[in-house]
């Protein structure tokens, strides 16, 4: 028998996809069917991730957490080919950065927050934040080429396009290369991970264990394919909404696609730092922008020669181009002493809410 909540997630995901699916159709304002897609996508994000962590032990821990978030991932990623072929470049540039900005400032702000609150500083393993972070950091040095060499007007400015791609294809190769120091199995230790573990005993976002292995991978395929359905009505209610809210296509990108697309890690790492595992919180955490830089960004830049609409490179927008740096830097210094507080937490959300205020415009 599943736990409870297993199978209310399951009533949550079946009501919200067939209310986003209803209002795809039917007019009912340009604010309404895009809220409800976004809410879809969320839980769809969250039934993904319980439906690996739902494989328990036979993928092993680390593989999990690396499986875990990636396939977390495939919401933004149909979400970002939707709306590469209706020509929302500056959605997608902004949900590229979006998602690492939320996850290191906001989510791990509320991590802090959370378990500083209940249980005072936190420790978590310092080695493990300092790989993760050191590794996004040198993943967005490589993202910041292609627009460093178009602003100063390089020899290679003019380009961009092909240069993006050796880009990509470089950081695929790199993240190919982390995968069996990621995905080994290291019983007893949450140092050298970056990954959340899962399995009986395990912490675990959701309170459940394995499940049959039939029933994971049918509900994989399951949220896979409905992933893709609402993502399709979530970009066709993206500009109608827009307009309405008065909200540019940054902001869009930058906080709602980013939110949406990450409710794995959103949930899961606040639950386990609210349960004084800062060790895993800072694992999931952290995990899901390194595979955003390392393989959602050059994916994407792939795919968008061969899915039709608007190619994407590599060269943002200044503002963009300076946050994502500046973001890389801050996930360095606060994970660099392994120690966490609720006051470091509330300077992480406050700065995230000043600079999500600065895309409001555009």
């Amino acid at each position: 028998m599943l736990p409870r909540s297993d199978l209310r997630l399951f009533a949550l995901c079946a009501a919200g996809t067939a209310f986003a699916g209803v209002f795809r159709f039917v007019h009912a304002g340009r604010v309404v069917p895009f809220a409800l897609a976004a809410v879809a996508l969320a839980l769809l994000a969250l039934l993904v991730g319980r439906s690996v962590e739902g494989l328990g032990d036979r993928l092993g821990p680390g593989l999990t957490g690396v499986v875990q978030s990636g396939l977390g991932n495939l919401p933004e990623l149909f979400v970002s080919i939707f709306a590469l072929r209706a020509g929302l470049v500056g959605v997608v540039q902004s949900a590229i950065v979006g998602s690492v900005l939320s996850n290191v400032l906001l989510v791990l702000g509320l991590a802090f927050v959370v378990g500083g609150v209940k249980h005072g500083p936190q420790r978590f393993g310092a080695d493990q934040g300092r790989m993760a972070s050191l590794l996004i950091v040198l993943a967005v040095a490589a993202l910041m080429i292609p627009s460093l060499t178009s602003s100063l007007h390089t020899p290679a400015a003019g380009h961009e396009t092909a240069l993006s791609i050796v880009v990509s294809i470089m950081l695929l190769i790199i993240f190919g290369l982390s995968l069996p120091a990621a995905t080994q199995r290291q019983p007893g230790t949450a140092g050298g991970e970056i990954a959340v573990p899962s399995g009986p005993g395990a912490p675990s976002g959701h309170g459940g264990g394995e499940w049959p292995l039939g029933l994971a991978l049918a509900m994989l395929a399951i949220s896979g394919v409905g992933a893709a359905f609402v993502s399709e009505w979530f970009v066709h209610a993206l500009e109608p909404a827009i307009k309405a809210l008065h909200i540019s296509e940054a902001f869009a990108g930058l906080v709602v696609v980013a939110i949406a697309g990450n409710a794995i890690e959103n949930v899961v790492g606040i639950q386990l730092a609210a349960r004084n595992q800062p060790d895993y919180a800072v694992s999931v955490i952290l995990q899901s922008p390194l595979q955003v830089v390392l393989v959602l960004a050059p994916v994407l830049v792939l795919l968008s020669h061969v899915v039709g609409g608007a190619i994407l490179t590599l060269v943002f927008p200044p503002l963009l181009l300076a946050i994502l740096g500046m973001t890389a830097i801050i996930t360095v210094v606060v994970v660099f002493d392994g120690e966490s507080t609720w006051l470091e937490g509330a300077t992480l959300i406050g700065l995230y809410i000043a600079i999500a205020a600065a895309f409001w415009w555009g």
